[in-house]
Parts: C-alpha cells; sequence; structure tokens
C-alpha cells in the first residue's frame, strides 16, 4: 500500500452532519487502499472520544484541538495579511510540524485536503499527488451571505468571498485535482476558475441505504399520536440552517396549522442557535436539540422540508429524507445538484410563502406515498458510496502533474 497524507478541518467522526458525512467515508475509503496519515482538527471537546475509532483505521493521526476563540483571533490577522480569513481559521503550528515531519519519515505518494483552507499545509512540486476537495464552491456562500446581513458584517462577508476565490483559485492551480460535491457545483467553480477547468472533477455525495432505511428504524416513532409532523433536519448552528427554520416558523408554519391544525414543525439537531431554540416557545414548534439518532424523527415525519435560502452544493438532510423514503418538499437552492426527478421524486417551492406553503399543504391534503418509494429508488440508483468513491481512486491512480485543462474530467471519462 502507498502512504496518502489526509489533511481534514474537522474530525471526520461520527459522521453526523454535512461535512463530517462526507470526509468520514472518504477516510474509510483511502484507509481500505492506502496508509493513511491523517491530520484534523477537533473544534468541538466531546468528539475526542473518537479519536481511538480513528487510530484504528489510520497508520498515524494528529488531531489538534481548535477552540472557537482561538481560532477567531487568528482569523482576524487575514486584515493585515491580505487573506480570506478562513485561511488563518485552521492555521496551526503544531499540525504543520507534524506534516512536515510525516512527509519527511514517510513515503507519502500522495496528499488530499479535505476544504481548501486544510491545502495550506500541502507542498508544491513535490511529485506526489494532490488532491483538494473543495465539496461547495465556499466563495460564493460568503458572497450569498453578504445581502443579509448588515454592515460591517456584510462588507466582511463581501471581502471573504473575493479572497476566498482568489485563493481557491490558487490552490487549484497547484493541484492535480479539485473535486466538488455534484456536476453543478463543479461547473460553477470552473465558470470562476476557467484556468483549470480541465482538473475540476465532480464526486457526488452518497447515503448509507442500508442504515437509511426505513425498514431499519420501523418501530421507533418518536412522536405522539395524531401529530402529522413537518421535519427539518440539521446542524442548528449553521446560519443556512437556522435561516431555513426561522423564515418557514414564520411565513409559513402559522397559515400552514390554520389549516392542519395537528401539524408540529420539528427541529431535529445540534447546538440550536439562540433564534432557534427561542422557536421552541410557539405553538406547533418543537426544537429537540442533540439526539441519539436522526433517523426516527426523519423516518416518520409526514414530510421533510428543506427551505433553504443560502446554500451550496448537495444537502445530506435531502438525501437521508429521500433514503428513508419521506416525501421532500424543498426550495431549489436545496435541491441543487441532485438528479432526483421533480414532481415524482421530490417535490420543489421556491422559499417564497405562499408558494411553500401550497407544496407543502398540498402534499397534506393528498398524500402519496409513491413518491417516497420512488425518492428511495433515486438515492439507491445515484447515491452509492462504494461505486461514486471509485472515482476519487481513479484519480489518485492518475500520474501527478497533468498540464491545466489537459486531462478529461472523470465525468466524461465515466459519461457523466
Amino acid at each position: 500500500m502507498d502512504d496518502l497524507l489526509y489533511l481534514v478541518h474537522r474530525i471526520p467522526w461520527p459522521p453526523n452532519k454535512g461535512d463530517k458525512i462526507r470526509s468520514h467515508h472518504i477516510l474509510r475509503y483511502l484507509a481500505r487502499h492506502y496508509r493513511v496519515h491523517l491530520g484534523t482538527f477537533i473544534d468541538d471537546p466531546a468528539d475526542a472520544v473518537y479519536l481511538p475509532e480513528l487510530k484504528k483505521l489510520c497508520t498515524s493521526v494528529c488531531a489538534r484541538p481548535l477552540p472557537r476563540r482561538r481560532a477567531q483571533l487568528r482569523a482576524l490577522t487575514g486584515f493585515f495579511t491580505g487573506e480570506p480569513l478562513t485561511v488563518p481559521w485552521y492555521r496551526d503550528r503544531e499540525l504543520a510540524r507534524w506534516v512536515r515531519a510525516t512527509l519527511i519519515r514517510q513515503p507519502v505518494a500522495h496528499a488530499v485536503a479535505f476544504s481548501s483552507a486544510m491545502a495550506q499545509y500541502l507542498p508544491e512540486g513535490s511529485g506526489r499527488t494532490r488532491v483538494v476537495d473543495f465539496v461547495d464552491v465556499d466563495s460564493d456562500k460568503w458572497t450569498q451571505y453578504a445581502p443579509t446581513r448588515r454592515w460591517p458584517m456584510s462588507a466582511v462577508y463581501r471581502r471573504e468571498g473575493r479572497r476566498l476565490l482568489a485563493y481557491e483559485r490558487q490552490v487549484a492551480q497547484a493541484s492535480n485535482a479539485s473535486l466538488f460535491v455534484s456536476p453543478a457545483e463543479a461547473e460553477a467553480f470552473r465558470e470562476r476558475a476557467p484556468e483549470v477547468a480541465g482538473r475540476v472533477h465532480a464526486l457526488n455525495n452518497g447515503v448509507d441505504a442500508g442504515r437509511f432505511s426505513p425498514d431499519a428504524v420501523a418501530g421507533l416513532d418518536p412522536y405522539p399520536d395524531g401529530v402529522r409532523a413537518i421535519v427539518f433536519s440539521g446542524a442548528m448552528d449553521y446560519w443556512p440552517n437556522v435561516d431555513a427554520v426561522v423564515w418557514f416558523a414564520d411565513h409559513v408554519l402559522p397559515a400552514l396549522r390554520a389549516e392542519h391544525p395537528d401539524v408540529e414543525f420539528c427541529i431535529v439537531g445540534s447546538r440550536p442557535a439562540p433564534e432557534v431554540a427561542a422557536l421552541a416557545a410557539r405553538p406547533g414548534v418543537t426544537v429537540t436539540g442533540f439526539v441519539d439518532d436522526v433517523r426516527p424523527w426523519i423516518a416518520h415525519a409526514t414530510v421533510a422540508v428543506a427551505p433553504l435560502r443560502i446554500a451550496r452544493g448537495v444537502q445530506n438532510k435531502v438525501l437521508e429524507a429521500m433514503a428513508l423514503g419521506r416525501p421532500v418538499v424543498a426550495s431549489p437552492q436545496a435541491l441543487e445538484g441532485l438528479t432526483a426527478r421533480i414532481g415524482s421524486e421530490v417535490i420543489q417551492a421556491e422559499a417564497e410563502p405562499r408558494a411553500f406553503l401550497e407544496a407543502v399543504s398540498g402534499y397534506l391534503r393528498a398524500p402519496d406515498p409513491a413518491l417516497g418509494h420512488a425518492a428511495r429508488a433515486r438515492v439507491l440508483a445515484d447515491y452509492d458510496w462504494a461505486r461514486n468513491l471509485s472515482y476519487l481512486g481513479e484519480i489518485l491512480r492518475r500520474r501527478p502533474g497533468p498540464a491545466p485543462g489537459a486531462e478529461p474530467t472523470v465525468e466524461a471519462a465515466h459519461g457523466r
């Protein structure tokens, strides 16, 4: 087995939120084919208990603490250096030393960075295969945030969008391959960085369809009798999720409950922001906070909703609900990059009060079990982790050092 350096901005265990689900499955795939040296950060001290699991999979592990206050102070140095604030947020001398020592002591043939910020640790021009999984075009996400905030944060977010895009292009230029979570996201980056278009690839997410199966949680209904649950799942300290549930509670739920009094809006996810926690005081709203297993809350809901107004890439919350056979009502932003057929596998509605209300209420008036069955079938067809991660294996097996734009994309090689 070759040695491989894998750098991840957040400990890839447990797979309980969007980015950690992807980085976790990539780690498991890499560990089957390479001797993995993992460098990562722990931003939640509770996750330190998973280090023994990582050490079973990896040849070596360096996991550095990332206290939020310290990261924020480091990020501020970006104003003086001209960097995007994201980069110094994840800058750590000890991790940099460990990377250098690992590259000296071990015959590392491949280096993979998960998120652009971790690319700062990758050496250039070393003859190693260098791959960066950007996941999303994060620079555009910051640009989307800017109009939602008041000055001065709006100006900070606009600056971050500009500076991060310049950095993303620099990272991609120095890499053999740049990965994104969907063909749509890959194309969005190609438009912003045409000089590296030939080395930009889509690596679709997947779903553990055995674990996220309706049969796996059939007898674990968490809802009281007589309640029809409308569920939203996700990390509830993540701003796009916060914005989505507050908007739904403010602009859709009151009219929905007026027509369907038995409806309960259930917000399921860890670390609810204050705005989200406050929703629990309203009639017809449940805020669970952390739950040991999100699957029963999704599988036994009547409808899953994803009214995201700010989004990039593929939404795992949508894929998991589809895998569990639930009808999903989602905004176009939440469905971007998915192969699901609108109308027969998912319901699309603009994040506009009347349109979203009618989509959810229409389903409640006339439920169609075929929609959930078709949604799960789509997941089984297009979102298998083993099949999708084989694209990563192909990229790593290529020789390093291709000229920009000279090589075919993985999508083209597979007729995608």
